[in-house]
């Protein structure tokens, strides 16, 4: 058998070495699925340990919600690694390839037309990507999240948000690849410099741009009102010198009532968005269920247009403001420690190191041969092949170290806001926010330190309350 295996092709080898390390990560990620479910389904009672911050009622949620995530990501991994390798056997990939060429000859243009047939590819690639992914993204969002009482969207909202964030990426994503391309076609042999440097300035503007031109297509951003919160909020960011600029409110309850808090923006330029689920005193969420601020909020709704769900809540949803603060003391010490521009160093040399090895291995025929492609090495093939395939026993690898680093870097933040003196009150947001987004607090330990990249919530609160650590 092994001495059948080392007289196969250079190209048969490599194609056979890709579906068995596929398959491997998939088996693999499976397994661990498979021990974080056996925790959902034997751990009924809450733990002696969470009886002071969780009750029965919540942990009974949380439980069931978490199980049918990993039941449904069971079946929907399941499906992906199944189309992917079908997709592969059966030549899928020089077979779009060929057709992005017919559609090109239409117009005129012949192959040496060669980044005009990629980014046909890639569009019609895209398009069978979001099509095929579809139902799965239905299901999640209007059986399981509905089920749970998280979904705020009508099935109208949820296809125009689609369309308009296929149409968005299009716009952002065909561009940036022609001139990829081209600057890998003329940039000689030190084009993976020249590569590497214009994503990483596509990346700088990207998130420059994000927050302030492109997420408000989708979800409508507020300035804080001017009142408590905003003062403390400015200054907490004066006492550790945060160039803080503006103070948005994300109007994220109608699409979902998980909450979220970040900050974002460049040198002197920094601004912080609030989720409207995560602030007790404005999410709407708490307001529906107020008889007449009900009857208001929904008929605003219907006078803007506006399709997501009316849901009357009876909980209390979000954080106080001292508990934002903490949150926000939490976030801020990223920035303070240095976080923030260490992952971007991290993910600019792996950026580097990945267009090096590309242009090492761009000119090897046998990988081209191995999906497929006989007469032609396309530069945008190359790509997809070695990106996605060739690196990826390096790709998961590196995706575990930094799950490892991000969970240190949670440690560090949390206790940087421990340190500004918001211990309490950050316990106590991480206890709500916990609760508001039915996170289950009983991990497997090997589960855990494969895919999270924040500590479990015992830890965490551990953490806070232990001996500090220097």
């Amino acid at each position: 058998m092994l001495g059948e295996l080392a007289e196969l092709p250079a190209e048969e080898k490599i194609f056979y070495a890709v579906l068995v390390f596929s398959w491997t990560v998939y088996l693999w990620e499976a397994y661990l699925a498979f021990r974080q479910r056996r925790i959902y389904r034997s751990t009924m009672h809450v733990p002696t340990e969470l009886g002071k911050i969780m009750d029965a009622e919540t942990f009974e949620k949380s439980r069931l919600y978490q199980l049918d995530k990993s039941n449904f990501g069971f079946w929907s991994g399941l499906y992906s690694e199944t189309e992917g390798t079908l997709i592969l056997l059966l030549g899928g990939i020089p077979f779009l390839w060929r057709i992005s060429g017919i559609v090109t000859a239409r117009f005129g243009l012949g192959p040496e037309y060669e980044i005009s047939q990629s980014l046909v590819f890639l569009m019609l690639a895209t398009l069978f990507s979001a099509l095929t992914g579809l139902p799965w993204s239905l299901y999640n969002t209007f059986v399981i999240e509905e089920k749970h009482g998280f979904n705020q969207q009508t099935l109208g909202f949820f296809l125009k948000d689609a369309l308009k964030k296929f149409a968005v990426t299009q716009c952002i994503l065909l561009p940036v690849t022609s001139l990829l391309l081209y600057i890998i076609k003329i940039g000689g042999d030190y084009f993976f410099i020249y590569a590497w440097l214009f994503t990483l300035i596509v990346s700088l503007v990207l998130v420059t741009i994000y927050a302030d031109y492109i997420a408000p297509l989708f979800d409508k951003f507020t300035p804080l009102p001017e009142g408590e919160l905003k003062t403390d909020i400015e200054s907490m960011a004066k006492s550790i010198s945060f160039p803080l600029t503006k103070i948005y409110v994300v109007e994220g309850s109608k699409r979902s009532s998980h909450s979220n808090a970040y900050f974002y923006g460049f040198f002197k330029n920094k601004r912080i968005v609030l989720f409207d689920t995560l602030l007790e005193d404005y999410s709407p969420l708490n307001k529906s269920g107020e008889g007449e601020s009900a009857a208001e909020q929904k008929d605003e709704n219907e006078a803007s247009g506006d399709e997501s769900k009316f849901k009357p809540k009876n909980k209390k949803q979000g954080c106080s403001n001292s508990e934002v603060l903490a949150v926000l003391g939490h976030e801020l010490g990223h920035w303070k420690l240095g976080h923030t521009v260490k992952n971007i160093v991290i993910s600019q040399m792996n950026s580097f190191l990945c267009f090096f090895l590309f242009a090492a291995l761009i000119g090897r025929k046998e990988l081209f041969l191995a999906f497929g492609f006989h007469d032609s090495q396309p530069t945008l093939i190359g790509l997809m092949i070695i990106f996605q395939f060739i690196f990826s026993p390096y790709n998961e690898l590196l995706s575990f170290c930094l799950t490892v680093l991000s969970r240190r870097f949670e440690f560090q933040a949390d206790a940087f806001a421990r340190g500004m003196g918001r211990s309490a009150e950050l316990y106590s947001a991480l206890i709500k926010l916990n609760k508001d987004n039915l996170g289950f607090p009983v991990a497997d330990w090997l589960f855990s330190m494969w895919h999270y990249s924040h500590p479990p919530l015992l830890e965490r609160l551990r953490a806070l309350t232990g001996p500090k650590q220097d």
